[in-house]
């Protein structure tokens, strides 16, 4: 017997599995949202809570812990339930009907499942220089950016999350240093622009090679391609900003059609499974741009597909939330 049953299970309590609970709550649903973190906001809670998210409609910035907090009190007029620091581990079915079961042997009936995270399995790529040496100062996300005051950071890394680490920690550091080992960058040309106008230094075709100091790091060299020597900078803190590879765990035995740790979904969002969608990040298909307000649409075609799939009686678009009943 299930210990919860619920119209609609959200796996992942990041901000796409939060504004899911917020809309599938509109549309009169019942949902319990899971995570294996032990905190609503997925990665934005555990790894960028102070990063300045640029990207969402209708806020020119916003600090990613107030976007996680207006998301959750979104969804809270619609009281789902929540099953923290729990993951996902076997997914069945009754009568048609999906059954999940998690690792504290909790069994949850839904009429609908929606895969948008929650595994809570992600590891850093390393850097390697950092291998070799013992002290501290070397973190791969800044949770705190109070707590480098001051310092010398060098960032590595040329994407998203390198520019707004240099962006976010520039007024507060003694210098930042920005190092990528190519000429091009992955990151929004806004944010390099923003980056460059600031004036920090941003070194190309490098690598940090060594790391020195005792307890803590105190300079790195920096390998250059062409220079003769490697350049010797101080540093208080090095920011390893070159992405997470994510572990999908037990969810690659569930059946679902997966390349490349992303789970394929047709136009509806709704995965090879019956019954089981996707949203966010960890969903997949052609032509996808990985954004949090990507997500959001992504949340609300599942969750309209996932109320016609439960009730086939029900409207796919229930109208506007700002349209009178």
């Amino acid at each position: 017997m299930p210990d919860k049953t619920v119209d609609l299970a959200i796996i992942g309590a990041g901000p796409t599995g939060l504004y899911a609970a917020y809309y599938a709550g509109f549309r009169g649903l019942s949902t319990l949202v899971a995570d294996a973190l032990p905190e609503p906001g997925g990665q934005v809670t555990a790894m960028y809570p102070e990063k300045m998210i640029f990207d969402v409609g209708g806020f020119p910035e916003i600090k990613g812990r107030d976007l996680v907090e207006n998301l959750v009190r979104q969804a809270a007029q619609y009281e789902p339930q929540y099953l923290l620091g729990r993951r996902a581990e076997k997914l069945e079915y009754t009568d048609s009907s999906p059954v999940l079961e998690f690792d504290d042997g909790t069994r949850v009936a839904c009429g609908a499942v929606l895969i948008t995270g929650g595994i809570g399995s992600f590891t850093s790529r390393p850097l390697p220089a950092a291998d070799v040496f013992e002290g501290e100062g070397v973190v791969y996300f800044v949770p705190e950016l109070a707590a480098h005051t001051g310092h010398h950071v060098v960032v590595v890394g040329g994407g998203d999350s390198a520019f707004d680490w240099a962006l976010a920690l520039h007024p507060l550091a003694a210098s930042v240093t920005l190092v990528h080992r190519r000429e091009k960058f992955r990151a929004h040309p806004g944010s390099i622009d923003r980056v460059r106008g600031l004036g920090v230094p941003i070194i190309v075709n490098a690598q940090v090679t060594g790391l020195h100091g005792g307890e803590r790091v105190t300079e790195v060299d920096i390998e250059v391609k062409g220079e003769d020597r490697p350049r010797r900078l101080p540093a208080d803190t090095v920011v390893a900003a070159l992405g997470f590879t994510a572990d999908l765990g037990p969810m690659t035995d569930w059946g679902l059609k997966i390349d490349k740790r992303a789970i394929q979904v047709d136009s509806t969002m709704a995965t090879t499974l019956p019954r089981v969608f996707a949203a966010g990040d960890i969903a997949a298909y052609p032509g996808k741009v990985k954004l949090i307000a990507t997500g959001f649409g992504e949340a609300a075609t599942a969750v309209n597909n996932a109320a016609v799939t439960i009730d086939p009686e029900a409207r796919l678009f229930p109208g506007h939330s700002s349209e009178g009943t």
